[in-house]
Formats: C-alpha cells, structure tokens, sequence
C-alpha cells in the first residue's frame, strides 16, 4: 500500500503523533541513570560476605541498604569471554568466544550489546577503565561519549607500577624474555613483581586516577538532565599485579590473614580441572615450578586484600560524588565481579576453572525504589541475566537474542522461587595458557615446558585410553551446572556435545561446600539425570538463538 501524501494528513492525525513522540521525551526523562561498576578477579572476599578479615566499607554499606546475590555465577572464568558474555546477554557458546586472544567484533559484528541498546533508547553512555576487554573496548557502538581523559592538577600514573625500579624491572624483563623467546614473550610471559606496597596516594595507581576521571565525567553527563546516563567504571584491581598505596596493605595484620580451608584439589576431581597456575608464575620472583613457599603465599593474599579494600574505597567516592550531584535518587547502582580466584584454594592461584571459587561472583544492586533493603538472596542468578534486568529497570525493551533472565522481581521478593540452575563452561585449563588460548609450541620452550608436561602425565593417567593431545588440548570443553544443591561438570568433545562425557565431576554442597570430593562414580543415576538437565539448557539456548549474528 502506498502512503498518502503529506497534504492529505489532516490535523487528527498530526496531533496524535506529537502527543507520543512527548510521551516517549518524557519517558526517556524519567528514566534512571546507570552506574555500572566491573571489578576485575574480585571474588566474594567481601564483609558483606561473610570474609573475617576483608575490610570493604563502601561495598558493605551498599550492601546494607540494597541486595546482595549469595549465588550468582560467570558464564565463563576469564575476562574476555565474561565480559563479552554480560555485556552482550549471550552465553559463551553463543558468541563463541572463549578465550582472550579474539575479538567479540571479529565474531559478531552485529550482535548489539547493552550500552549499544541503552544508546538506541535514548541514553548516554560512556566509560571509564576496564569494562570490555583490552582490546575489544567497542567504542565505536557501545559508547555514545567518550569520557574525560585528564584531571587537572592529578598526574597521570606513570606505569603499572608506582615505584621506578619496579617498572624498570618489568621493562629489563621483557626486553630480555623477547630475545630468547620472541614474540611470544609479548603475550604475558614477561612480567613485574607479582604484589607493591608504596606509600602514594590513591591516584598514582590507574584505578585511583580512573575514578577521578568517572567523576569528572559524571558530572559533565549530569549537565543534561533530560538525558539519563549510562556510567560504566570498571576497576583493573585485585587483577595482578596487585598495587595498592601503603595505607590499604596497613588495614591487615598478616598473621591474622586466613590462608585456604582446601590447599588441595578435589579427589576424584578430573585431572584436566586444574592447571598450574601459570598467570601467577609468570610474575617475576614467583616460582615457576612446584609449591609457593608459606610467607610468600600470605603475602600474595595480604597484597590481594589490599587490593579488594583500595578498589572499595574508589567505589566509596564514586557513590558520594553521585549523592553530591544530586542524582542518588534516580540512579541505579550495579557492582560485579567478572569471575571468581583461587588464592592457593585446591592448590592453586588463579580463575580459569569450572568450580564454585572461580564461578561464583560478587553481585550487589540498588535501586531507588527497590522494596527489599539490606537483605540477601540465595536465588541463583548468572552475569548473563544483568543485560535483561537493566533494559527492565530502565523501561526499555529487551533484545530477542538476550538470554538472560532478569531479576527484577528479587528486588521486591528475594526469597521467591527463582531458577534451576546456574551454567558455566571452560576449556581445559590444564591444557591452555592462562588466557585460555591453546597452547602454543613456543610455549612448550619457555619454563611452561615442565608444568605443561606435569598436568598432561596427569591426564594420561587418569583418561588412559581416552587421551589424545590434540582433543584434549583443542577441543575438550569443561561445561559446569551448579544447582541448588549440586555442582555437576562435564568433560565434553566441544564439536559434538552430545557424545558421551569423557569424565563427570559431581558435589554435593549441602554436605561438601568447598567441592572436597568428586562423587560422581557414587551416583551414575543423579549423574544421568543432572546430565540431561545441563544439555537441555545449551540446546534450548541454541534453539532460542541460532547464533547471534544479525541479530539487532
């Protein structure tokens, strides 16, 4: 049918079409802004948690007056792969993302991610920090501003570290790790010292001087106040290197640091479960073979806990420089942690495994009108349902291919039946480098060679005639199930999820919350019935979805 000319649209016609292009100015004013805060390898080590020893004021405090997820879970412990799985709604296989060596673009150039859909419905956003990925920081479609980039009257931090001689060090290792191993030395395997305790303030650290541009850059988006704001910071720290000024490291006494309740893996557990910890050893003065020493163990945690209560006290001036703005009242406020840390927990250091402390992440919200303050939620949620929740908080639809589930509802009813399970997934870390990219022959070369060679005579023992190198290292995909009650992992062939598990991994958290003992072999019938549980999921998301490309 042709459209009429515009002679021929009459007054009633016009009339009706001014009134709702109003009604949705207005909408969109009332909208409430977003502050979206990422930290980065932060593990529930929070007050708010439980921790006896973290001291986290300003995260506690928000805590006491929003709500505070007891179970929520990554799709994916690793950076890239998380973030691009929250930020775009879409679980791991769906994007197809899973390590930190490809960009979210290059494999979906269409899908539209959550400050991209905000930005269509007549937000503003932009960030600051480490919200993507290095790397894949989508600045061209997710972010409508860019954010400010100098505080005057602050200098601008001058490297990773805050001391000179540990940024020569880590230079003079590179330099010498680049002639012996090229290139492949540029991916991580030359580094600094693992942990520095220096006396400066907070901004001589990138997160300190982060937040002061996020504050700068609040304040000139709250210079419009018709249009609502979507403010993203994300936090670097407790990733390595853990920096943090003096007086944070000040608030511990290491002897009253706890170190692991489990310093050893889970019986039973699947050999390719765990890895050797390899992002820790590359840092300079970590050994880069066999057990870390105790006084050096209780340093790296008391260097992490400084690092969890430095990042607090940022969020803490994040949060005040919004109530002085005036914007508290119509502001939504999310924090979360992209996955969880093994500090020394089944012996080793580092995220990049399936089991409850590398999946399980902090997750805490606020909004203006919740009806519930102050109380926790045992519902499980996952990072992909953040996407879904904010488009319903912010009143504006939701995109097809989204897969989470908000949970809006928990706001006002955090004890109401919620879902099943929580699903995440991980290439054989045992079998991967610390990016969880496959493993590389240069790599073989360098020190990795001995620990490389330790896990694999461990898999071999434990698979027997199941092993093959190239299945085990390229394809092998650990895809985990955590229930109310259970944890369940299965060892798949990722080219065909329906074949027969290689291994399964089954605990029972009533009785064995710390993941103890694999007890799998026990139960094949719960097994079975766990297992059909967890493939229906990935097929109903894939039959939901297909793949993410051209989706709008």
């Amino acid at each position: 049918m042709n459209n009429p000319p515009a002679s021929r649209l009459s007054h009633l016609f016009i009339v009706p079409i001014v009134i709702a292009m109003w009604a949705g100015l207005v909408a969109a004013e009332q909208r409430p802004n977003i502050l979206f805060i990422a930290v980065d390898d932060l593990r529930p080590e929070l007050g708010c948690y439980g921790s006896p020893i973290a001291q986290s004021p300003n995260l506690d405090a928000l805590a006491d007056d929003g709500l505070l997820f007891h179970r929520a879970y990554c799709q994916q412990a690793i950076c890239r792969p998380s973030r691009a799985s929250l930020m775009t709604g879409a679980r791991p296989d769906t994007t197809g993302l899973y390590h930190n060596y490809v960009a979210l673009r290059d494999l979906q150039p269409q899908i539209v991610t959550l400050p991209q859909h905000l930005i269509q419905h007549g937000y503003e956003t932009a960030y600051c920090g480490k919200i993507f990925h290095r790397g894949d920081t989508d600045d061209a479609q997710s972010w409508s501003r860019t954010a400010v980039r100098k505080v005057p009257g602050l200098p601008r931090p001058n490297g990773p570290y805050a001391l000179p001689k540990n940024n020569q060090l880590k230079a003079s290792n590179l330099k010498a790790m680049i002639a012996k191993y090229g290139d492949q030395a540029k991916r991580g395997l030359a580094q600094g010292p693992a942990y520095e305790n220096a006396d400066v303030p907070d901004h001589a650290y990138n997160d300190g001087y982060n937040t002061q541009m996020a504050i700068a850059t609040m304040k000139e988006m709250a210079m419009d106040p018709k249009k609502p704001f979507f403010l993203a910071m994300g936090f670097h720290r407790p990733h390595l290197n853990w920096t943090a000024p003096s007086k944070y490291w000040d608030l511990y006494d290491p002897k009253q640091i706890p170190m692991s309740a489990q310093p050893i893996g889970p019986t039973a557990g699947a050999a390719m479960g765990l890895h050797a910890s390899f992002e820790l050893r590359t840092r300079y003065g970590i050994p880069k073979h066999g057990d870390l020493p105790k006084p050096l163990a209780r340093t790296l945690k008391h260097a992490y806990l400084a690092c969890v209560s430095y990042v607090d006290a940022q969020i803490g001036l994040l949060i005040d420089a919004l109530e002085q703005q005036g914007l508290r009242e119509n502001t939504i406020i999310i924090v979360w942690g992209d996955h969880g840390w093994h500090l020394g927990d089944m012996g080793i250091w580092g995220k990049a495994t399936n089991y409850e402390i590398a999946t399980r992440v902090p997750l805490l919200i606020w909004t203006p009108n919740m009806k519930t303050r102050g109380k926790g939620t045992d519902a499980l949620v996952e990072l992909v349902d953040i996407y879904p929740t904010l488009c319903q908080l912010s009143g504006v639809p939701c995109p097809q291919h989204v897969e989470g589930k908000s949970f809006v509802p928990l706001l006002n009813d955090p004890d109401q039946t919620w879902k099943q399970a929580a699903y995440s997934q991980y290439p054989n870390p045992a079998l991967r480098e610390w990016a969880a990219n496959p493993l590389s022959d240069a790599m073989r070369e360098t020190w990795f060679g001995p620990l490389i060679s330790d896990v694999e005579q461990r898999i071999i023992k434990q698979q027997g005639s199941s092993w093959d190198r190239e299945l085990f290292e390229k394809h092998l995909m650990g895809y985990t199930m955590r229930t109310d009650r259970y944890r369940l992992v299965l060892w798949l062939d990722h080219r065909d999820r329906d074949s027969e598990a290689l291994y399964a991994e089954l605990y029972d958290h009533e009785t064995d919350p710390l993941e103890t003992t694999n007890i799998a072999a026990e139960h094949p019938a719960l097994v079975t019935k766990l297992s059909h549980q967890l493939r229906a999921q990935w097929k109903q998301a894939g039959d939901k979805v297909g793949s993410a490309a051209g989706v709008q």
